[in-house]
C-alpha cells in the first residue's frame, strides 16, 4: 500500500480511497451463478487499465451437480498487479459468495481480515444444510476474523429488474452482474467494457441485455452509496514492454500457435479432435477460424481422431490433435504409427487429474511418464510444455518447427491450470515471427527410384506428398527397411531402426538453446521446474533470494531430450528441489539420467503450488531437510479420511 486519498463521489457520503500494489479476488457461486463470465469480465477490464493479470478459473468436475451441493461450485480468481506476477495469488484479499457452499469451499483461502461479500437471500435453512453448516455463519460469529458485508443480492437485483417484462429466474440470472458491478465498484474499474460485452452477447435480446445492464449498475451504485462499504481500492497500472496486449487463455493460445505456426509453413492446419476436457475450447476455437484455412474433425472418439491425424500428415497438411490423458491413452496405438511412419505432427495433451475419468476439471503434471515412455516398443518421441497460458503460443509453433525439421511427431503438455488460466498477452507482429520452412520432394523423373527412408544431418527422411509422379512409396505400422521403405523382418534392420529412431529425438538437443538460470550460476538450491509450476517456482526464488539466500531456479521447457547443458548445471548446486503436481516424475527422469538425488515437492490435489509452500520447501532444504514427498510410499503411515464425502447425484464425472 502506498497512498491513502479522500474521493468525494457525493457531498452527502465521503469514502476513502486505498492505492494497493496488487489484489486478489475470487468470485464463487454454484455452476449455474455465472462465476466464470464474472470472473472473466472482470480479468478483462484489468488488462483493459494495464494491471498485469493471471487468473485461476476453478470448475465443477460434474456437469449438473445438484443446486446448492458442494459438488456444484464453481470459481474464478483474479491477482492483478501494477508489477509483474506470475500467479493467481497464494491467499484472496476479497471473496465474493454467492451461496453457502460456495462460502464453505472457499473460505479457506481468504486471508485474515479480508473481505467477504456473501449474497445473504441464499443463506436459507436448505442450503445451510447442503453445505454441512448447522447454523448461519453470517449471524453466529464465526466470521470475525474478516470484513464481512452481507448483501441482499437476490432482492436487490429483483428491485433493478423488477419492471422489465422477465421471468423471475430470467431476473434472478442476473445476481453475476450485480454483484460484478459491486466488485467493479470496490477496486475501481471502470463498467464501460462489460457494458459493450453485454450489448455485444445479449443485443438480439434486448430485454436481457437491459436487465444485465441494470444489475451492473445496480451493484456498482450500491459500492457507492451503501454506509457499510467504506472504502475503495486502486491498483496502478502496470509497467509493461510496449505493444498491443491482450488477455489470453491458454487452450486459445494454444489455438492461435498452430494457427500461425501452419501460416509460417504455408500448409493447411487440420484438427482431429474428440471433445474432452479440459482440451475441448482448442476444438472449438480453430472450428471458428475456416478462413486461415483451418480443417477441423471432430471425430466419433479418439481412436479415430488420431489416426484421422497421421492420415492427414501423410496427405502432407500441418496435422495436430488435441485431447487429455485419458484420450491420449486411447491415440496411444496410432502414436506409434506417426513413429513407425516418420511423419510430422503435434499432439498436444491438457493433463488433468487422474487416473481414469479422475478430476476431470482439476489440473495436475501427471502424465509426464505416459508422454515419454507411454506407448509399446521402444517409441521415443519427443516431448516439450508449455510454462504460461501465453507461453503456449509460442510453444505451439516450437512443437511444429521440430516436428518438420526432424520429421516426428511431437508431444506438447499443458495442463488444466494453464488451459483455463490468462494472463496479459503481447500481440505479435505476424512478420516477426520465426519461418518454418517445409520442403517436399519434386516429382521423380521417369525411371528414377524414389527412396522414402533417405535421411539427413537431423536423420529426417523427405516428406513425400503422395499423388506425385514417381514419389510412390509404401506406409504402414510394420517395421520399414532403412532408405528403401520396404517392409523388413531382418533382425539387423530392426535394431538398426530402433536406434535410428531413437538417435533421431535425441539429435533435438543441438536445436534447443542453452538452459536459462534466474540467479547465480551455482549456489546452495537450484529448483528445477517444468511446466504450469514455473510461475510458482519463479515466485518463490525471487521470495528467497530477496533474503539473500544461494537460490537458483532453472524452468525445463524441454523434457525429452532434455537440454544438453543440464547435468553439468546440476553438478554445480548442492541440493536440487523439484516441485512437481504428481509423485516425482521428473524427478525419477532425472535420477536415472543424471544419477543425482534429487528432493521432491509434490502435490496431488487438483490444485497448482501456492508460492508459500515452494517457499517453505526451500527454507526446509536449505536448513538440511533432504526428504521427498511421497518419497517411502512402502512405508507410508495410511490414515483413513475423518470426513466421509456424501455420494454425489453424478458419478458419471
Amino acid at each position: 500500500m502506498s497512498t491513502t486519498a479522500a474521493l468525494d463521489k457525493s457531498p452527502a457520503l465521503q469514502k476513502q480511497v486505498l492505492t494497493l500494489d496488487e489484489a486478489t479476488v475470487r468470485f464463487c457461486g454454484d455452476s449455474g451463478d455465472g462465476m466464470q463470465l464474472a470472473g472473466t469480465q472482470f480479468t478483462n477490464t484489468s488488462a483493459l487499465m494495464g494491471n498485469d493479470i493471471a487468473t485461476f478459473p476453478d470448475f465443477p468436475a460434474e456437469i449438473r451437480a445438484p443446486q446448492g451441493t458442494l459438488a456444484g461450485v464453481s470459481g474464478f480468481q483474479v491477482h492483478f498487479s501494477s508489477k509483474d506476477i506470475y500467479t493467481p495469488g497464494d491467499t484472496v484479499d476479497a471473496l465474493v459468495a454467492m451461496n453457502p457452499a460456495a462460502l464453505a469451499t472457499n473460505l479457506g483461502e481468504l486471508r485474515a481480515g479480508g473481505i467477504l461479500i456473501a449474497n445473504s437471500d441464499a443463506f436459507e435453512a436448505k442450503g445451510l444444510e447442503q453445505a454441512g453448516y448447522k447454523a448461519n455463519p453470517l449471524e453466529d460469529g464465526s466470521l470475525q476474523a474478516y470484513r464481512l458485508h452481507t448483501v441482499a443480492m437476490t432482492k436487490l437485483t429483483r428491485a433493478a429488474v423488477n419492471h422489465l417484462e422477465l421471468s423471475q429466474k430470467e431476473k434472478d440470472r442476473c445476481r453475476n452482474f450485480f454483484a460484478m458491478g459491486l466488485v467493479f465498484w470496490l477496486y475501481d474499474r471502470p463498467l464501460e467494457p462489460t457494458l459493450r460485452y453485454i450489448e455485444e452477447k445479449f443485443g438480439k435480446k434486448p430485454e436481457i441485455a437491459q436487465a444485465n445492464t441494470l444489475a451492473l449498475k445496480a451493484g456498482y451504485h450500491y459500492g457507492e452509496t451503501v454506509e457499510a462499504i467504506n472504502t475503495q481500492f486502486h491498483v496502478p497500472k502496470a509497467k509493461l514492454e510496449p505493444g498491443t496486449y491482450t488477455s489470453i487463455v491458454g487452450n486459445t493460445a494454444v489455438a492461435y500457435g498452430l494457427m500461425a505456426a501452419a501460416r509460417l509453413s504455408d500448409k493447411q492446419l487440420f484438427l482431429g479432435a474428440y471433445p474432452i476436457t479440459p482440451a475441448s475450447s482448442i476444438l472449438e476455437e480453430l472450428a471458428r477460424h475456416k478462413n486461415f484455412n483451418v480443417l477441423t474433425f471432430q471425430a466419433e472418439d479418439e481412436i479415430a481422431a488420431m489416426a484421422a491425424t497421421v492420415g492427414a500428415a501423410f496427405a502432407g497438411a500441418m496435422a495436430t490433435t488435441v485431447s487429455s490423458g485419458p484420450g491420449i491413452a486411447l491415440k496411444s496405438e496410432a502414436m506409434g504409427l506417426a513413429v513407425m511412419t516418420e511423419l510430422p505432427m503435434v499432439i498436444v495433451n491438457v493433463q488433468r487429474g487422474g487416473p481414469s475419468t479422475g478430476l476431470p476439471t482439476k489440473t495436475e503434471q501427471a502424465d509426464l511418464y505416459q508422454a515419454i515412455f507411454g506407448r509399446n516398443g521402444e517409441c521415443p518421441m519427443p516431448v516439450l510444455a508449455a510454462s504460461s497460458p501465453a507461453d503456449c503460443f509460442d510453444a505451439a509453433q516450437e512443437a511444429w518447427r521440430i516436428a518438420v525439421q526432424y520429421m516426428v511427431p511431437v508431444v506438447l503438455l499443458t495442463d488444466g491450470y494453464i488451459a483455463n488460466g490468462s494472463e496479459p498477452w503481447r500481440i505479435p507482429k505476424y512478420a516477426d515471427l520465426e519461418k518454418i520452412p517445409v520442403t517436399h520432394p519434386a516429382p521423380g523423373a521417369s525411371g528414377e527410384k524414389f527412396l522414402p527412408y533417405t535421411r539427413n544431418e537431423r536423420l529426417a527422411r523427405p516428406w513425400a506428398v503422395p499423388g506425385m509422379t514417381g514419389l510412390e512409396h509404401r506406409i504402414g505400422g510394420l517395421e520399414k527397411q532403412d532408405v528403401t521403405g520396404n517392409v523388413c523382418y531382418e533382425p539387423g534392420n530392426h535394431e538398426h531402426m530402433i536406434r535410428v529412431r531413437a538417435a533421431k529425438v535425441e539429435k533435438i538437443v543441438n536445436d534447443i538453446p542453452p538452459q536459462k538460470l534466474d540467479g547465480p550460476p551455482s549456489g546452495d538450491v537450484l529448483v528445477l521446474s517444468w511446466g504450469g509450476t514455473f510461475g510458482a517456482c519463479a515466485t518463490a526464488v525471487h521470495n528467497v533470494q530477496a533474503q539473500g539466500k544461494a537460490v537458483t531456479h532453472c524452468h525445463l521447457r524441454w523434457l525429452n531430450p532434455l537440454p544438453k547443458d543440464l547435468g553439468d548445471i546440476l553438478k554445480r548446486f548442492k541440493k536440487i528441489l523439484i516441485p512437481e503436481l504428481n509423485l516425482g516424475q521428473l524427478r525419477t527422469v532425472i535420477r536415472a539420467k543424471y544419477l543425482i538425488d534429487a528432493i521432491g515437492l509434490n502435490k496431488i490435489q487438483g490444485k497448482p503450488f501456492s508460492v508459500g509452500e515452494v517457499v517453505g520447501k526451500i527454507e526446509a532444504v536449505l536448513a538440511g531437510d533432504t526428504t521427498s514427498t511421497h518419497d517411502d510410499l512402502a512405508n507410508w503411515d495410511y490414515k483413513p479420511p475423518t470426513k466421509v464425502a456424501k455420494q454425489s447425484a453424478n458419478q458419471g464425472g
